[in-house]
Formats: C-alpha cells, sequence, structure tokens
C-alpha cells in the first residue's frame, strides 16, 4: 500500500506547537522565522494555513499572507481558444508518478523580478519527504514520454495548497490544474488554496480572499476532512 492510501495517518495537527497564531502575522504575512524546516514542521504549518517562502541570507520565513488565493471550482473558467484544445489534444496526466522531477522544474522556471528560487534543495528535500509521507503530491503532463508540464501541492486539513507550477509546452500545466480540480470534486472539495494568483490561476477564475476569511474556511475544512484519493 503507497502513503497515499494509507489511513493510519492524521490529516491534520490538532495544536500548534512550533507557530504562533497566523492571525497576528505581520504586515507582510510573517508568521514566524526558523530553519525547522522538516516534515514535521510542514504538517504543523500547513494544518493552520502556514507555508514556507525561504527568501537569501535570512532564516526560512513562514507566511499566513493578508490576502490569500484561492480557486472555487464552481467558478473554474475556460476560455472557448482552451476548451477547444483540451478536445484535441493528447497529453496524457498523471499522478503522483514524478513528483521529484516535477518539483524541480517548477524551480527552474525563469521568474521575473527574481533571480533565484524559492524552491531550493532543502524545499526539495523536506517536500519529497512530505510526499513520502502522503501529504504532498503531483501532477504530470506527457507528451511522447517527455515531462512537459506539471504542478504540485500539498493536501492537509481538508484542504489542498498548491505550491508551484511549470509548462515547457502551451496549457500543460493548465491542463494539471484542470485535471487535478477535477479529481478534488470527486473527493468533495469544492476549492483550493492557490495561496497567490498568477495570470494563469487568474484566467482560470482565481481571486484572493481575507487571510480571516481563509482561516474561517480552514476551520470549516478540518470538521469534514476527509482522505483524498488520487488515480
Amino acid at each position: 500500500m503507497s502513503p497515499h492510501d494509507s489511513f493510519t495517518q492524521p490529516l491534520y495537527a490538532k495544536r500548534r506547537k512550533r507557530f504562533p497564531d497566523p492571525a497576528a502575522a505581520t504586515m507582510d504575512g510573517i508568521v514566524a522565522m526558523g530553519d525547522d524546516l522538516t516534515a514535521d514542521t510542514l504538517f504543523e504549518a500547513y494544518s493552520f494555513g502556514i507555508f514556507p517562502w525561504p527568501h537569501p541570507d535570512l532564516p526560512c520565513l513562514w507566511f499566513c499572507p493578508d490576502e490569500r488565493g484561492v480557486l472555487e471550482f464552481k467558478d473554474l473558467h475556460i476560455n472557448r481558444s482552451l476548451a477547444k484544445f483540451l478536445r484535441k489534444c493528447d497529453y496524457e496526466i498523471t499522478f503522483n508518478r514524478a513528483f521529484g522531477d516535477v518539483m524541480r522544474e517548477c524551480a527552474n522556471v525563469a521568474r521575473p523580478g527574481q533571480s533565484g528560487t524559492w524552491i531550493t534543495p532543502d524545499i526539495i528535500q523536506t517536500y519529497q519527504e512530505f510526499h513520502k509521507r502522503g501529504y504532498a503530491h503531483s501532477v504530470e503532463c506527457w507528451s511522447g514520454g517527455d515531462l512537459i508540464g506539471g504542478l504540485y501541492g500539498v493536501y492537509v486539513a481538508g484542504v489542498f495548497s498548491g505550491e508551484s507550477m511549470f509548462f515547457k509546452k502551451s496549457n500543460a500545466s493548465k491542463l494539471c490544474l484542470i485535471r487535478l480540480a477535477e479529481q478534488l470534486q470527486k473527493s468533495g472539495l469544492t476549492w483550493m488554496d492557490i495561496q497567490m494568483v498568477t495570470s494563469v490561476t487568474s484566467q482560470l477564475g482565481g481571486r484572493y480572499i481575507s487571510k480571516s476569511d481563509f482561516l474561517d474556511r480552514l476551520k470549516a475544512a478540518k470538521r469534514t476532512a476527509k482522505r483524498l484519493h488520487l488515480p
């Protein structure tokens, strides 16, 4: 049995041990600073709406921003040209087949105004361990056996939090996000956390909500949290 099918792991941490109340984060959204970057720390962080965002020459920063990007599945927008593409393309979508490769490709994405990436070797190592425990997941897009797009994220406390995506051919990452949304809906979810609204997620219907709204949603998700099953 793979860790993604395990029924022995808790769905979320019930108490905060390492972090202060995320509702009391700084104006910049910083909840804490510290390099305790382990799978256990990630589990507690995501249980309370907090995520890591390393910055050069600083201890790892842990965030819960004032505005949070979300994608409501009822608002998922597929325009006419994208719908036409989806009907004709022969890309293959898989789940959890190449988690490490997806993370490394995401780390290599050029980001305007940034000279490096927050997806550091330590981040990759820790999220790979989180993946082995069944909490981190990837979606892959293949063409002719080549990995041309993908995304990865975390499912804790009844909420899927998208972390990063990449594409090497047009619409590959969009297709991954659409197929993920379909699978999450099959598991009873109605929305996902996208942290920040990018040009891609904005086109698909992503929007910002307040931190208080997000934390209320997280509390509600915990009350109905179920195991996530992906193909």
